[in-house]
């Protein structure tokens, strides 16, 4: 497993992304494997959007079709407030550049990652909101002043983060997000669908450390 690392291409707002954080948690807890991650921007820049109606209508029925497949919970407070709100906007940059902040002072992206999905998709809270990353990332333990230095920070090289990972998933011919692209110690490149892994810990556990 050494040298092994699991490359994670995916999206805050991205409710699959929501449905496959139990497979991002149980990769990190494989020794020898490195989780490396990639904001893909999904609603960034121009696909930046304001939650309306027809927003609510379209999302549910993936949402709760998520939730059967994959046994994540969408909170009330998600589906009855925060897809209600018509004053909320939905902007993936502030919390890929959140993510970034937290990987750089203390090796959590990925925990940040996990504490924001829950922000959104259960405690249906405003995720694009400075003020809300910065609590977040005072639940899982950093520093409100270091945090809001290195979000500050992060904020400015976000963008090109979010080409690179759009860079990566073209070469990989991912199929959006979650894409999960498994590289050997020789530099070698699967792509593993999460699909065929969604309440099937056992079976992703083997696949990850068969490499």
């Amino acid at each position: 497993m050494s040298g092994t690392t699991l490359h994670y291409i995916f999206d805050p707002l991205c409710g699959w992304c929501y449905g496959a954080a139990p497979l991002v948690q149980t990769a990190q807890n494989i020794p020898g494997l490195t989780l490396v991650l990639h904001g893909g921007g999904m609603m960034s820049g121009a696909n930046r959007r304001q939650i309306n109606t027809q927003w609510r209508s379209y999302v549910m029925p993936h949402d709760k079709r998520i939730a059967e497949l994959t046994g994540q919970t969408f909170g009330d407070d998600y589906f009855n407030q925060l897809l209600n709100d018509t004053s909320a906007i939905m902007d993936s940059t502030p919390p890929i550049a959140a993510i970034l902040a937290a990987e750089e002072l203390a090796g959590d992206g990925a925990k940040m990652l996990h504490r924001i999905q829950l922000a959104h998709y259960v405690e249906g809270r405003r995720i694009a909101d400075t003020p809300v990353l910065t609590v977040l990332a005072a639940d899982i333990g950093l520093n409100t002043e270091a945090f809001i230095n290195a979000f500050n920070i992060a904020q400015q090289h976000t963008a090109q983060h979010i080409a690179e990972s759009r860079t990566l998933l073209a070469k990989v011919q991912g199929h959006g997000f979650p894409t999960f692209i498994l590289q050997d110690a020789a530099g070698k490149t699967t792509v593993v669908p999460a699909g065929d892994y969604f309440g099937n810990q056992p079976g992703w556990i083997n696949r990850l450390t068969n490499v």
